[in-house]
């Protein structure tokens, strides 16, 4: 008796029919700039970028964690994919970077297409509204690597700025004032904790009148990208550095971009936080510090400027949303 590989758990006609179902998401990211088809061992983008003197590239890589538990557990698989591609915009643009184009990588130990093609399709929305281009990336069926229903996800975005325009942090001095933009939720950061306080108590998809949402909608609201939200700001000279709030929380984050002579001053009553960050303390009973250090808590943006440009700056940012939570000391 011969053992073929679908045998061993793997099967190339799964793989066959998810890149059949994903090929027409992934070509409607592609610009002129894409000179390659789905397929293909690499992804070929032009890279002549005259309106640039000094383009610098500016590359990184990133994961969702265990949100995706909730996407495995709620049945939902098209947001973990959107907020992967914002996660790492938002990260590049704390350099002033704006995306070119994403690479994902998507691994399970069965491949079920729908589910893959569903995930996917939560990529190419994202560089839909970032836009960038899908122009690679990897789908792996790995038997017993994983639990049964369960996949991992990771991508890698690659971005541009004029060298000259590379925000950088190192202007940052003493007096400078910390602008914070809200975040929707928990972005991508803090679920192992909001996991285990909130599912002792509510099922998945139970709505929670404290937040007027099923739990499942809330811990999977797309991370925000803030590109579009800062974009007229980044061929100023207002931004002295940017801190994208992820695993850290506020002051674990921005203190990456300060000189390390100063220090964070945060007024941590300056704005409401949402009622999900209030449901997880009270349910868990967590320390302020602790909640301070594992999640946004409200702030997915912090923009560090001059005092003196501070009317300048909110005149760009959407009405309403600029915050001032703090200062450089």
């Amino acid at each position: 008796m011969s053992i073929s590989y679908k045998d061993s758990g793997v099967d190339i006609s799964a793989g066959e029919l998810t890149i059949e179902k994903i090929k027409p998401m992934v070509k409607r990211t592609h610009t002129s700039r894409v000179l390659s088809d789905i397929g293909l061992f690499g992804g070929f983008f032009d890279a002549q970028f005259s309106e640039y003197k000094h383009p610098v590239l500016v590359a990184s890589t990133d994961g969702v964690g265990t949100k995706l538990k909730i996407a495995f557990q709620s049945g939902k698989h098209n947001t973990v994919g959107h907020c992967l591609v914002n996660h790492c915009v938002n990260d590049i643009l704390t350099s002033g970077a704006r995306p070119l184009f994403f690479l994902d990588y998507f691994a399970t130990g069965k491949l079920e297409p729908n589910v893959a093609a569903s995930v996917i399709e939560g990529f190419t929305e994202g560089c839909l509204e970032n836009g960038c281009s899908l122009i690679g990336g990897e789908t792996a069926e790995m038997p017993s690597m994983y639990n049964e229903g369960e996949y991992d996800v990771s991508g890698t975005i690659v971005g541009i700025v004029e060298k000259n325009k590379i925000i950088d942090g190192k202007k940052i001095s003493s007096g400078n004032i910390l602008i914070g933009l809200p975040s929707n939720g928990l972005h991508t950061n803090g679920y192992s904790l909001a996991r285990k306080v909130l599912l002792e108590k509510y099922q998945i998809n139970e709505f929670i009148p404290e937040i007027n949402s099923t739990l499942s909608d809330s811990l999977l609201r797309i991370h925000r990208s803030y590109l579009k939200v800062i974009e007229p700001l980044l061929n100023t000279d207002l931004l002295l550095g940017i801190s994208h709030i992820t695993g850290g929380g506020i002051i674990g984050n921005t203190k990456r971009i300060i000189p390390k002579n100063l220090t964070l001053h945060i007024n941590w009553e300056n704005w409401d936080i949402p009622q999900i960050f209030k449901l997880i303390q009270d349910l868990g009973g967590i320390a302020d510090e602790e909640m301070r250090e594992v999640f946004n808590l409200g702030i997915g943006l912090i923009l560090v400027i001059q005092p003196q440009d501070y009317d300048a700056v909110v005149s760009l940012l959407p009405k309403g949303e600029p915050i001032v939570i703090g200062e450089v000391k």
